[in-house]
């Protein structure tokens, strides 16, 4: 599979959201505080379809947590909003997993079958598309947080990393590595989440442990990054003693 290839399903996953969520609206009985959300003039474009919001409102839409049915606010915006994830231009403050809390907070999955499953190929899309890309716009770190909050499951997406058996993704799983080693070495999962965190940590660290060395050491310099995943496997004194085991307060 190609970046070409994982664009180009990108594209139409896109497509198709903007095609199935194309004149949905906010309920017209829909509130929000004024105080601290925004105008009545601002949740009023919520219940006009297609008008497209500002990037202020935009971020405020989908990061309220408080909206009577965030699932038809969330089909509100979901072509706009799709389209600027891709591109980068979505920045939460502490990160992508508050976006996938968004889309578990809209409750898609229980959707009507042809609306659930353009948001699911748009979510294996997208991941398909960061794993090939060497520049993602949304590190791959992220993004698998992000997947993992809004379906609720970190297996899908660990499979189709490990099936995809491409450079770019082992490239992009030595900085994932780098990025998550601290957490799991001190026995966290490195994103908040809404589920399961122990279960959640249990089975990245797990796959990390069996996945990730054959994938590492295609790759020039990750010694100390095989070091790490090592460790992972171990546990109590064994894993706190070891030579290789880091320096650092947590």
């Amino acid at each position: 599979m190609t970046l070409d290839d994982t664009r180009l399903r990108l594209d139409r996953a896109l497509d198709d959201l903007t095609h199935t969520f194309r004149g949905m609206t906010a309920r017209s009985d829909e509130t929000q505080c004024i105080c601290h959300w925004g105008s009545d003039d601002e949740l009023a474009l919520l219940k006009i379809p297609g008008r497209e919001l500002d990037p202020d409102l935009l971020r405020r839409t989908w990061d309220a947590p408080d909206f009577s049915d965030h699932g038809a606010v969330l089909r509100r915006i979901l072509p706009q909003f799709a389209r600027e994830l891709v591109a980068g231009r979505i920045e939460p403050m502490f990160g992508m997993y508050e976006v996938g809390r968004s889309f578990a907070r809209g409750d898609w999955q229980q959707w009507p079958a042809r609306q659930s499953a353009a948001v699911r190929e748009f979510l294996h899309a997208w991941w398909a598309q960061g794993l090939t890309d060497p520049d993602p716009a949304v590190p791959v770190h992220q993004l698998l947080a992000l997947c993992a909050e809004a379906s609720g499951t970190l297996t899908p997406w660990l499979d189709a990393w490990e099936a995809l058996g491409h450079p770019v993704a082992d490239r992009q799983l030595a900085v994932a590595v780098e990025r998550w080693e601290y957490a799991l070495l001190g026995d966290e999962l490195p994103w908040q989440s809404w589920d399961d965190e122990d279960a959640l940590r249990a089975e990245l660290t797990a796959w990390l442990v069996r996945y990730a060395p054959d994938r590492l050491r295609t790759l020039d310099g990750t010694d100390e990054l095989l070091h790490r995943v090592r460790l992972l496997g171990l546990t109590g004194p064994a894993r706190w003693e070891d030579p290789h085991y880091p320096v650092r307060a947590y």
